[in-house]
């Protein structure tokens, strides 16, 4: 069985007839007849119910289908990560979040590129949900990013558990806090901004999250475009939103930020790679992270999520 026979199945599937699927793979219409009743010899098995039209597959069929689209999938994705692994060594294709880039991130991209000034370093935004297929399409090499998200193919490393911040108008009631600390549980009754309104999950979702893990309901949570909409409300006084400790660097003004008490308030920035993926820049990224959390005395551990 070649690939082609799967590529030939899969397209006379989803195109529910013999002649579109000969036009659509451009190959005439009779040798394409023979190819599917050659693997249906070979398979030993119906794949399509006989005078049906349009195409209706057999039960065999249904479940030969669902394979052939995983491997076909698989294989692309294979030649595609192959092809990338080995030009590589010229180009780095680093996706990352933007909010990234008020914490160490550019501190970090830097170091490596001082490093390895042979290699071309190339940024993309993405996010962390839209990583995992960028990786797996070869599209890029490492991704940045504030989610744990799961895949086979792909490998998380968590890097650093960042704290969360409150942050609030200079005038507001909570400013009593800023010392102290403040829990969530003291602000479902507030406005509450959050950010981004992009595809889900993304760190909207994930302070969502912080509130039903602790069995809490906020009362008023609005969703913006992004954290400088979200700060700039709150600096007008329109409500209060969490973000990471190092988004404080933003400078909006009249804006305070207090300790969140609660343990679970935190969100984890994480780099992904491909699974298989044993290429050199990996071991070298790991190291500019390490000397640059050494330097801003930030506990460097990597746990594979």
């Amino acid at each position: 069985m070649e690939l082609r026979h799967l590529r030939y199945f899969v397209t006379v599937v989803e195109e529910q007839s013999i002649t579109k699927a000969a036009e659509k793979l451009c190959i005439a219409q009779p040798p394409l007849s023979r190819q599917i009743q050659k693997l249906e010899e070979e398979l030993g098995v119906i794949l399509f119910e006989r005078g049906s039209r349009p195409i209706k597959m057999t039960e065999a069929g249904h479940f030969f289908y669902e394979h052939a689209v995983q491997i076909l999938t698989h294989t692309a994705q294979a030649t595609s990560m192959a092809q990338r692994i080995n030009a590589v060594d010229k180009t780095v294709r680093i996706g990352y979040v933007s909010s990234l880039l008020y914490a160490l991130l550019p501190q970090i991209i830097y170091l490596f590129r001082q490093r390895n000034p042979d290699m071309h370093v190339e940024l993309i935004e993405y996010a962390t949900c839209d990583q995992i297929e960028a990786l797996k399409a070869g599209k890029i090499d490492l991704g940045f990013g504030r989610l744990r998200l799961m895949d086979s193919s792909i490998k998380g490393i968590l890097l650093r558990k960042e704290r969360l911040l409150l942050a609030i108008h200079k005038h507001h009631p909570f400013a009593e806090f800023i010392e102290s600390g403040i829990y969530l549980s003291q602000i479902l009754d507030e406005s509450i901004f959050s950010y981004p309104k992009t595809p889900k999950p993304n760190f909207a979702t994930a302070v969502h999250s912080i509130f039903t893990e602790l069995g809490l309901v906020p009362k008023k949570m609005k969703e913006v475009r992004e954290i400088h909409m979200a700060l700039g409300l709150v600096s007008s006084g329109e409500g209060i939103c969490l973000i990471p400790e190092t988004a404080r660097d933003i400078g909006m003004k009249n804006l305070s930020y207090i300790p969140i008490l609660d343990f679970e308030a935190y969100s984890p920035i994480s780099l992904s790679v491909r699974n298989m993926d044993q290429s050199s820049y990996i071991p070298k990224i790991l190291d500019c992270i390490q000397d640059v959390f050494k330097n801003e005395s930030i506990d460097f551990h990597t746990e594979v999520i």
